[in-house]
This record gives C-alpha cells, sequence and structure tokens, in this order.
C-alpha cells in the first residue's frame, strides 16, 4: 500500500497504517472522501463538541472560522492579526459545534506569545478534535507540525488550504495517499471560496467518533528518549503524555514546570530518566528531533505533490520579489504613503470630509439647534454647560469624535485594509528587517509598527507576537513616542497640508527620533537580538467584501471606544471649569509651552492631549482654524504634540502587556523628551529664519 515506514532502535514501525496500535488506543484512519458521518458523538457528547483550529500564521485559519461559524474575526493577508482565542458556535452533523480560532504557531515548542496561546490551548486539551490548516502549496513545512500534533493524541484533521492557488500553479496533490501515510483524514480546501467546506465538516465528525491516532515515532536516538521519558510519565495529563516527553526531551521549562507539578514524585523520575536517555544528545536534542520531522515529513509527501517544476515567472512573481528590493520597494513604498495617507486619508478625509462635517452640519446646524433646545430646556448657564458651550458634550466631545476624528479613521481604515488584504505588509517587513535590526527589532516588527498608524492599543496588544521581551519593551516605547494613530496624524496631515516644509519637518523629526531613541534604547536594554523569520504570501487583489467586513469592523470598534472617552474627557473638562481646576491646569502649562515658544492657548490643546492624543490634534485644529497660530508655532506644536503621550487606552494596555514599572517608565521618558524635542526644534526653526 506504499505506507510510510521508519526505522529506529526498535526496528520498523508503520505510520498511519490503519489498526497500527499506539499508546492512545488502537488507531485507524478513514480515508478522506469516505461517507459522511451522522449526527456528532464523541469526547463532548454531553455538550457542543469543542474543534480548534490549529496552524502556522495565514493560512486561512481565520476566514475558515468565519466559514464555520458565520461570526466575523479580522481576516488579514499577513501574519501576527490573531493574538488570542476567538471561539464561535456553528453546527456539525446536526449536533452543535464550538469553533476556536488560535494564533498562529509553527511548533509546540513556542518562541513567541501569540505560539504559546496555541500552544495552551492543545496541551491543556481545550478542543476534542483538532483541525490544523496548512497551505496547500507549502505542505512540506506544515508536516512538522502536523507530527506534533499527532503526538497529543487528539483527533485530526489536516486541512489543506488555498487549493485553488496551488492548482493555479500546477500543483496536484493527492490527498487520499497523504492521509493514509498520516493516519488522518486530509481534506482540500479553499476556505475563501467556500470549497471543500461540505467534506471538512463530515471529516470533523468522522474525527470526533474514531479512535485517537496513531503516535509518530523517531530515529536517531530520540524516538527511544521520548518513549523511555514518557513511561515515566504517571500523573493525568489533559492529552497524551508522549507530547509533554518530546518537549522535556527538548529542554522546554515551562512543560518541565508542569510535569513537576502533576507527577507524585514532583518528576524526579521523569528528569532521572530524560538525563540518561539523552546523556548522549542532550544539547543536540532539539535539532535531531526536528531533524528527525523534517525526514519524516519529506517521507510521506514522497511521491504525494506532482509539481511540474519551476515556470517563468509570471508579473506577479516579479512584482512580489521586487518590492522586497530597495531600489523598487523604497519608491513604491514612498507613492504608498502619498497617495494613501497624504491624498486619501490627510486631504480627503481630514480636509474635504472633515470640513463639509464641520462647517455644514455642526457649526451652522446641529450646534446652534443643540445650544437653542438647550437653552430653553436647562435655565441654569452652569448645568446647560455640560451639553452645549465650549466643554459641553455635545458641541464640544460629539463634534470632536464625529466630524474631526471620524472620518480621518474611516478613510484610514479604508486605505489600511485594501492594503493589508494585498499582503503587502510581509513584503514591507523584508524591506525594512535591516534598518530595524539597528534599532533592536526585527522585520516582524514592522507589523505591530504599521497597525500603530491605526491604533496604538491595538498594536500594543500585538506586540506580544514578538520574539524577545526587550524586542517587545522596545517596540512599546518607540509606539508610544513616535507612531501617531491614525486620528492624529490625520489631524496633523490636514493641519499641515498647505504647507510642505513644515509637512516635511514633522516626517523628518518622527523618523530621526524613531530611529534615534531605537538606537540609544536598543545598546541599553538588555537581552538577545531577536531573529526574523516570516511567511511571504502571495500579493492578491483586495477582496472588497473583506475590505469593506474589516473597515465597517474597525470603525465600529474604534468608535465606540473613543466616543465615551470624549464624552468624559468632556465632562471632566466642564467639572475642572466650575471648580477653577481647568483655569489652575491651563495656568501651570503655559510656561511650559512658552518654553517651546508657543502662545497660551495652545496649553488647551496639550491638556487635552493627556485624556487622548487625537483629542488634544483635534483642539489644535481649532486654534489653527481660529488663525492663532505662526507657521513656525503650528509646526512645534503640531510635532511636540504628535510626540506627547500615549492616549489612555493605549496606556491601560501598556500597563496589562509591560506591567507597571514598564510602563511608567516608559511614560516618564517620554512627556520631557516631547517637550524637549519641541524646544530644540523651536530655536532650530527661529534660527533658520522661519516665521
Amino acid at each position: 500500500m506504499g505506507l510510510l515506514t521508519r526505522t529506529n532502535e526498535e526496528g520498523a514501525e508503520r505510520i498511519g497504517q490503519p489498526g497500527a496500535a499506539s499508546p492512545g488506543g488502537v488507531a485507524t484512519a478513514e480515508p478522506a472522501g469516505g461517507s459522511s458521518a451522522g449526527p456528532l458523538s464523541g469526547p463532548s457528547a454531553s455538550g457542543p463538541l469543542r474543534v480548534a483550529l490549529v496552524g502556522a500564521p495565514n493560512v486561512g485559519k481565520s476566514t475558515l472560522f468565519n466559514r464555520l461559524t458565520g461570526a466575523y474575526v479580522m481576516v488579514s493577508n499577513y501574519p501576527g492579526t490573531s493574538v488570542a482565542v476567538d471561539r464561535g458556535r456553528g453546527h456539525l452533523g446536526g449536533g452543535s459545534v464550538e469553533v476556536i480560532d488560535t494564533p498562529g504557531m509553527y511548533s509546540l515548542l513556542p518562541t513567541t506569545e501569540e505560539e504559546r496561546v496555541a500552544r495552551r490551548m492543545v496541551l491543556e486539551g481545550g478542543a476534542d478534535v483538532l483541525v490544523q490548516v496548512a497551505d496547500a502549496k507549502n505542505l512540506e513545512r506544515a508536516l512538522p507540525l502536523t507530527l506534533q500534533l499527532l503526538e497529543t493524541g487528539r483527533p485530526l484533521v489536516l486541512a489543506a488550504n488555498m487549493m485553488d492557488e496551488a492548482e493555479s500553479s500546477g500543483l496536484r496533490i493527492d490527498h487520499g495517499l497523504l492521509a493514509e501515510r498520516l493516519g488522518v483524514e486530509v481534506v482540500p480546501l479553499a476556505a475563501a471560496r467556500g470549497r471543500g467546506l461540505r467534506d471538512l465538516e463530515a471529516a470533523i465528525c468522522r474525527a470526533a467518533s474514531s479512535p485517537a491516532p496513531v503516535l509518530p515515532r523517531y530515529g536517531n536516538g530520540v524516538g527511544v528518549a521520548i518513549d523511555r521519558v514518557r513511561r515515566r510519565l504517571s500523573g493525568v495529563y489533559p492529552v497524551e503524555a508522549a507530547a509533554y516527553a518530546s518537549l522535556l526531551v527538548q529542554g522546554d521549562a515551562e512543560v518541565a514546570e508542569l510535569v513537576a507539578q502533576s507527577e507524585p514524585d514532583g518528576g524526579e523520575a521523569a528528569i532521572r530518566e530524560l538525563e540518561t536517555a539523552t546523556a548522549e544528545f542532550a544539547d543536540t536534542a532539539i535539532y535531531r528531533i526536528a531533524f528527525e520531522r523534517h525526514r519524516a515529513s519529506e517521507q510521506a509527501l514522497a511521491g504525494v505533490v506532482d509539481d511540474p517544476g519551476p515556470s517563468p515567472l509570471r508579473l506577479r512573481q516579479r512584482l512580489e520579489a521586487a518590492l522586497t528590493r530597495p531600489l523598487i520597494g523604497i519608491p513604491v513604498l514612498l507613492l504608498v504613503l502619498y497617495v494613501g495617507l497624504y491624498q486619501f486619508v490627510g486631504v480627503l478625509g481630514a480636509g474635504t470630509v472633515v470640513d463639509w462635517l464641520e462647517e455644514s452640519i455642526f457649526e451652522q446646524r446641529l450646534n446652534p439647534f443643540f445650544e437653542q433646545v438647550f437653552g430653553v430646556l436647562v435655565p441654569w448657564d452652569w448645568l446647560r454647560g455640560l451639553f452645549v458651550g465650549d466643554y459641553g458634550a455635545l458641541t464640544l466631545g460629539v463634534r470632536y469624535a464625529v466630524a474631526i476624528i471620524l472620518p480621518i479613521v474611516g478613510t484610514f481604515f479604508l486605505f489600511f485594509s485594501v492594503l493589508e488584504d494585498t499582503g503587502y505588509f510581509p513584503r514591507l517587513a523584508l524591506l525594512v528587517d535591516r534598518v530595524f535590526k539597528r534599532i533592536g527589532l526585527s522585520g516582524r516588527a514592522v507589523i505591530p509598527m504599521v497597525l500603530g498608524f491605526a491604533c496604538g492599543t491595538m498594536a500594543t496588544m500585538v506586540t506580544r507576537t514578538l520574539e524577545t521581551r526587550r524586542e517587545r519593551v522596545l517596540s512599546t516605547m518607540l509606539l508610544a513616542l513616535a507612531i501617531p494613530c491614525s486620528a492624529q496624524l490625520g489631524v496633523i496631515i490636514a493641519i499641515l497640508a498647505g504647507n510642505v516644509a513644515a509637512l516635511a519637518v514633522l516626517g523628518l523629526v518622527l523618523v530621526g527620533v524613531f530611529l534615534l531613541v531605537g538606537w540609544l534604547a536598543a545598546r541599553l536594554l538588555p537581552g538577545d537580538a531577536p531573529s526574523f523569520h516570516m511567511e511571504l504570501p502571495p500579493l492578491r487583489l483586495p477582496r472588497p467584501g473583506n475590505v469593506l467586513a474589516k473597515t465597517m469592523s474597525r470603525m465600529q470598534w474604534y468608535f465606540l471606544e473613543v466616543l465615551p472617552l470624549f464624552l468624559l474627557v468632556s465632562v471632566i473638562l466642564w467639572i475642572g471649569d466650575l471648580t477653577g481646576l481647568l483655569r489652575a491646569a491651563l495656568r501651570g502649562l503655559t510656561p511650559v509651552v512658552g518654553l517651546l515658544g508657543l502662545p497660551a492657548e495652545t496649553a488647551q490643546p496639550f491638556l487635552f492631549g493627556f485624556f487622548r492624543r487625537d483629542y488634544g490634534a483635534a483642539g489644535l485644529f481649532d486654534l489653527n482654524q481660529q488663525g492663532l497660530l505662526s507657521p513656525v508655532e503650528l509646526t512645534v506644536a503640531a510635532v511636540t504634540l504628535t510626540l506627547f503621550v500615549p492616549c489612555v487606552a493605549m496606556f491601560l494596555m501598556m500597563l496589562k502587556e509591560r506591567g507597571v514599572k514598564t510602563a511608567l517608565g516608559i511614560f516618564a521618558f517620554v512627556v520631557p523628551f516631547a517637550f524637549g524635542v519641541g524646544a530644540v526644534l523651536n530655536l532650530v526653526l527661529r534660527g533658520l529664519g522661519w516665521t
């Protein structure tokens, strides 16, 4: 039958053979495409079956999740989108099912926080059936993880996704032969098009009621070592103990601690056996196991994939390669920034749309209407000020959120969604990797940096996907200092749109601060330099439905976050105005902004900026509309405000992700540094004769 055989010290053993015995029970595998299963039965027959979608980043897990549940999670053509577990409900085989979407992982031996989250779901038995989603074009990269998932003894289905792209490149895959060799069903799938979903659902139903799959075995000494350690594990584990034994052999400290808690003797017998079994290769166990998995993957795929071989590069492939080279990549990046950020977000969103909402809707209609209504309903001036007036929740808070911030956020999210759906961001990461390494980051950090232009809160959470704590701290600090969110940046661009020199100064200062602070911090912060690896998905035309769904989802999330905060800030400012605290705070800030060469009126936007940077930018927008700032003052204020403190939501996320000490340290650095840069810039510009 051509079944895969692997030789080790205990003789030859067939892997994936129907009926072969394994420690997890008798394993039988039905070839893919067999008869459909009936209503669900299995480990969770008393409740919804739990199905976890696992696999490498950017293989379509979230797309499949959306298809199976009808729910919506963010789907992007680049890795790092999913950093937490998403859950949804669906129906399979006449029964209810809970579908779990996990972050991307390459191995059960994690290097990033997203891999730890996914690994935890697998090793803690959080799912009754595992569905490994793999890129059909790169099965050789997926199978090492398949072998690790088999070690858990959990029912497993391999979903070979993106079959449409594989077929368009000429690949032909014998899924039945691969299923026979692995002992689990292999289902061809094109989740984005809805192709193969019924076959996958049937395969999940069959896996739920089938015995555990055959455990893989390895040669080169590691198979015997894993077996010996496994026999010493007598505790109760959520999944097959072979998975824990394998990770112990690879030196996983987290698993060693878990074993110590689970074993009656604190894991001493297992550790002694581990030391004996790996005496000859303890330092190379990780590499030996990786080599064995790679060799087993090659054997499993032998004759499975019919590859027509290299063909002349298509236009798309040439463009994909060119975007990672500075000669083409840098001009394309500048063009994208000019068209997307400046023209679409800055000129159209922050200019045309904001002007129309500000002048035609709020100033001419809504604000006079609100003032007239509350002038009748609320006879007391002090209480009326809560709703209308200089700090009214309607005339200030709602106006800032709807008329100034929402158009900018909407146009940026639309531009961002189009760009990310094409697969451009991973190529941008590869393009900037060399520069990022000089500031202690890897090209992978470009993902949270780019997301920071959308929202710093979201980007700070995504820094958990970075490999080292040092890189996560560096990224968080640079996000807080030199990466303005779309709302703030859009307002600033709108303010400076008529002054090209001022825009150039803003860009040069932000880039210079980003590189300088990153370079210095990389030399002061302890820790290892990060490595860099990232899947490069193919360039694709953006899907309108995906783009619109992501844009609306992000706008809804941002608006629900911004509007309550803006209303709260308006209430705080109203209370401060009534009690005199606001005037005292403004008097305290006046000498500080005076050091920057700014008039006293700019103290108000900076005070607003303590609550939210985009709120402060909106205040600066008002001052500019009133003609109260000269070009130098406007440039200095815009630069300083852009470098100013992170918003409340981002600061809370910093506390959660980095801890109190690190978050407060970043805050304490950013505030004086921003004002220091502003003071120096004021002196430089006036010294150059700007007026």
